[in-house]
């Protein structure tokens, strides 16, 4: 179910009334839109408000954390910035940089685990060096697992889990007949991971932008006004109340 919810209302209504009511997401991914435009509504350039949004981006990790929410996807990068001007696509680049040199000690005392989903082998040293190391740093945590999609766009995901699937075949890896959604699913970035329970886009935009679109199935969506900088700690646990009073059906009655 897609709706807009403006500056998530969380009025209940019989179209969101639910059987797991009270239930909060395991799973939450966020489509961090708005960066640009927050910037020049102030006059400012783009960049500051990309550099703004690293500050919403800790601020959301904590009351992820405060939430009991046990996996949060972040869209950083898409497979489409790339055709952004450079200048701007190597700010964006260095930010996790800046973001683990500040944010690291604190996610580390709160448990935090960071991962990668994406081409991650096609980002600049400066990006790859630093999130690895953040990477081992935190692999042995076991609270929220901090999920960034970097250089992600999920139709290169789903054209390289065919490739695969068609090369298992080949190599007979593969039955054709076993073949199935969640054997298709083992071939996903996400590999591992549960589907998304709840999708947050903040900015105003309503579309997916090749966003996981495998994942996203039967996840809940929620459409935010606010711009990524704006973005706070209410703004997310009103989303979280809103995805408790929905009802997820999965094509039942």
């Amino acid at each position: 179910m897609s709706r807009k919810i403006p500056f998530f209302n969380t009025k209940k209504t019989k179209e969101i009334e639910t059987e797991t009511e009270g239930i909060a997401p395991k799973h939450v991914a966020i489509i961090m839109d708005g960066n640009g435009r927050w910037a020049q509504k102030r006059g400012l350039p783009r960049i500051a408000g990309h550099k703004e949004g690293v500050t919403a981006v800790n601020k959301i990790v904590k009351e992820a954390v405060k939430s009991n929410v046990k996996i949060l996807t972040l869209y950083t990068f898409s497979t489409e910035n790339w055709k952004r001007p450079k200048s701007e696509i190597d700010f964006i680049l260095r930010l996790p940089k800046e973001f683990l040199h500040i944010y690291l000690p604190e996610l580390i005392s709160n448990n935090v685990r960071i991962d990668t989903i994406g081409d991650f082998d096609a980002l600049p040293d400066y990006t790859k060096d630093a999130v690895q190391y953040a990477v081992d740093k935190t692999k042995n945590n076991d609270g929220l697992l901090l999920n960034f999609a970097l250089n992600y766009g999920s139709r290169l995901e789903i054209v390289h889990a065919v490739k695969q699937i068609i090369n298992d075949i080949d190599e007979s890896k593969l039955l054709i007949d076993s073949l199935d959604d969640n054997q298709f699913s083992k071939y996903l970035f996400t590999n591992g991971l549960s589907d998304p329970d709840l999708l947050i886009r903040t900015g105003g935009e309503q579309r997916l932008s090749n966003f996981m679109l495998w994942q996203l199935a039967y996840t809940e969506f929620c459409f935010s006004d606010v711009l990524w900088p704006d973005f706070n700690e209410t703004n997310f646990k009103n989303a979280i109340e809103d995805y408790k009073q929905r009802k997820r059906r999965y094509g039942g009655i």
